[in-house]
């Protein structure tokens, strides 16, 4: 399956969730990444926050999700920001099953390295547990409606840490 992780900037929670899910997702899935108004550049902490936690870090660009127009077709498109989530996106061939799992910026966070490592870590934490639940769905027996609906429902869970 085809994901494609959506947010504004696409330079921190976006890539953290391509990153996941292509290495945890290796073989099942394959994840993108793109932003509605792309920064430019992925930001430094979010391949710190990779690095330190083993996952590759290597060929992730800050993009505009109109790098995607002629595809490849999306089977799933997930945003990851609030913003991205109330933005009129493009019309996606194929008709991908859509969810929004809002995650705080961890680069909106102001303060020492610490402070802003911290909220990547956070972050990452977060989408992680998001993408093991979704990778724990069987998927292949769920009908669209259902599939939806339990993604739906994974980023509508409260978050404990």
């Amino acid at each position: 399956m085809n994901v494609l992780f959506l947010c504004t900037g696409n330079s921190a929670r976006s890539i953290l969730a391509e990153a996941i899910l292509n290495h945890d997702g290796a073989g099942r899935f394959t994840a993108f990444s793109a932003g509605s108004q792309p920064a430019g550049k992925v930001n430094p902490f979010a391949l710190t926050t990779l690095s330190a936690r083993g996952y590759p870090t290597a060929g992730y660009s800050s993009k505009s999700w109109n790098a995607f127009a002629q595809g490849p077709a999306f089977d799933l498109i997930v945003t990851v920001c609030d913003s991205a989530a109330a933005e009129s996106c493009p019309v996606w061939p194929g008709q991908p099953i859509a969810a929004h799992w809002g995650i705080p910026d961890p680069a909106a966070v102001t303060g020492s390295d610490a402070d802003k490592q911290a909220a990547f870590a956070l972050a990452f934490d977060r989408m992680k547990r998001r993408i093991d639940r979704m990778l724990a769905l069987p998927i292949d027996a769920l009908t669209p409606a259902a599939l939806r609906a339990e993604l739906q429902a994974i980023g509508q869970e409260a978050e404990t840490a």
